[in-house]
């Protein structure tokens, strides 16, 4: 098949012509192998090809709903037995997987086609996907921009074409940033709706759940179905999934929706003209649509939520460290400075500290409860501004030989505990300080890619709903891709 075909498709398409016999899983496997050839070398979406793995699949038997599609894993948690999970560090760039996360085993028995991994920064842990052991990925869009993070890599191979769907997973906003990024359709689903075994019950205290991005909202429905309908008999949860799929549910059209929408940073940050006209628009946009909007927010200290996902993610970063070092024997020297800094934080936090942070995230659930009893959906800039050019973010080298210094002597506790860090922590959420409401709240969310800035760079706006609200999502942003449509949008490589 050639490529200009293969583009018309997303994945749900793709699977049609294999089924019907119009096209071999061989032939579509070739397609996607040879767009990757093309294009990987400026955008270093693929950190590890697995073709020969994926040949050996078409030759075999395949079935499932998605059977002979082509696919993509990202290269963090979402284990392929006998394949190193690098997850962005040179700790882990050869430690092979004993065994196939649930979420990968889910994906095999759908039918699609895995032949690599995508790229991630070091543990995930920040909104770019640039890491020292595997370089910077770049956005489709513009070379010289971030495609987001963590599942970066993902987004920046579907919006190039490599393939309709990717996985992702999201434990700050690393579904939806990317997809905002790169012009595609990122969902989060709600706490414990996938399954995160078998080596995780609940991952950063259920703050984060694996998923895909993609350019239809019907493939995302689709995966969802696939990822959901089972239960997973091991894990802590039993979800209420719908009776009726998630694909149909996407179909109907959706009832006429009480939407509040803000623009207001929760970090009292600055955002960027863009990001405010990306929202305002969609908020007319959806008005027009017969939609009940008006400007409104929860209640919710945004600072204190930061510093309580910030404390979170610093323990789960300690704590990744430590297993691996233990699991493979890797030295400091092995993992980023900036991570290994935020261990250090962790350890300067008292247990009943942390306990208490872990507590008020009940506070947060609450308060975002008492907005849906009064608006269906939140609706947010998915990022403070347009996507920042590679290289932005990173840390000064007189910072970053700052932090060696202070591990290196081991200062970094009461360092940790000055204002100084605790200003440099939330500064770093300033570029997306919208996306962490929705993983301590455990409420599905999506970004939905609306607008284009003057500099034609992608930029999404968020919808948060209730607990349970998957469906109402996947109505809205399909109602919204036939209103304006994205998926046919191409970046010029």
């Amino acid at each position: 098949m050639e490529y200009g075909e293969y583009r018309k498709y997303d994945a749900v398409g793709l699977a049609e012509l294999v089924a019907r016999g119009e096209v071999s899983p061989g032939e579509l496997l070739e397609t996607a192998i040879d767009r990757a050839d093309q294009v990987d070398g400026r955008l270093n979406a693929i950190v590890r090809r697995m073709d020969d793995l994926a040949r050996q699949q078409t030759a075999g038997e395949l079935s499932g709903p998605f059977a002979g599609v082509p696919f993509l894993l990202k290269d963090l948690s979402q284990d392929y037995a006998g394949v190193a999970t690098g997850s962005g560090s040179r700790a882990l760039r050869r430690h092979a997987a004993s065994r196939h996360s649930l979420v990968v085993r889910r994906w095999l028995d759908a039918g699609l086609v895995i032949f690599g991994k995508t790229a991630t920064p070091e543990f995930g842990t920040k909104g770019v996907t640039e890491s020292k052991a595997t370089g910077a990925t770049r956005n489709p869009w513009n070379l010289a921009h971030t495609p987001g993070g963590s599942s970066g890599g993902s987004a920046a191979a579907v919006a190039a074409g490599v393939v309709p769907v990717a996985g992702a997973s999201d434990g700050g906003g690393s579904i939806r940033i990317p997809a905002a990024c790169c012009g595609i359709f990122g969902l989060k689903p709600g706490r414990g709706l996938v399954p995160a075994g078998p080596d995780v019950a609940e991952p950063l205290s259920g703050a984060a759940t694996d998923g895909v991005v993609s350019r239809t909202v019907r493939d995302t429905a689709a995966m969802l179905d696939v990822l959901t309908r089972t239960p997973d008999l091991g894990g802590p949860y039993l979800p209420a999934v719908p009776d009726t799929s998630y694909v149909e549910l996407a179909k109907r059209t959706p009832m006429r929706l009480r939407i509040g929408f803000t623009t207001r940073s929760p970090l009292g940050t600055p955002v960027h003209a863009e990001a405010v006209a990306a929202v305002e628009q969609a908020a007319a946009l959806l008005d027009g649509l017969g939609h009940d909007v008006q400007p409104a927010e929860p209640e919710i200290d945004g600072v204190a939520l930061a510093r309580d996902f910030m404390t979170m993610w610093s323990a789960q970063t300690a704590a990744t460290i430590e297993r691996i070092k233990q699991a493979t024997g890797a030295r400091n020297r092995d993992f980023e400075v900036d991570n290994r800094l935020l261990a250090a934080s962790a350890r300067a936090v008292r247990a009943a500290d942390y306990a208490a942070s872990r507590e008020r995230w009940n506070v947060h659930t609450r308060a975002l409860a008492a907005f849906h009893e009064r608006f269906d959906l939140l609706l947010t800039p998915t990022l403070a501004g347009p996507p920042v050019r590679v290289g932005e973010l990173t840390t000064p080298p007189l910072l970053r030989l700052g932090g060696e210094l202070l591990l290196l002597l081991r200062l970094t506790g009461p360092f940790t505990r000055t204002r100084t860090w605790n200003d440099q922590v939330l500064a770093n959420l300033e570029q997306v300080p919208f996306t962490q409401l929705a993983n301590l709240t455990g409420r599905p969310a999506m970004s939905v890619p609306l607008y284009r800035t003057a500099d034609g760079l992608p930029l999404g706006v968020q919808f948060v709903a209730g607990l349970g609200g998957e469906a109402t999502l996947l109505a809205l942003a399909t109602q919204l891709e036939a209103e304006r449509p994205w998926a046919d949008a191409e970046p010029a490589l």
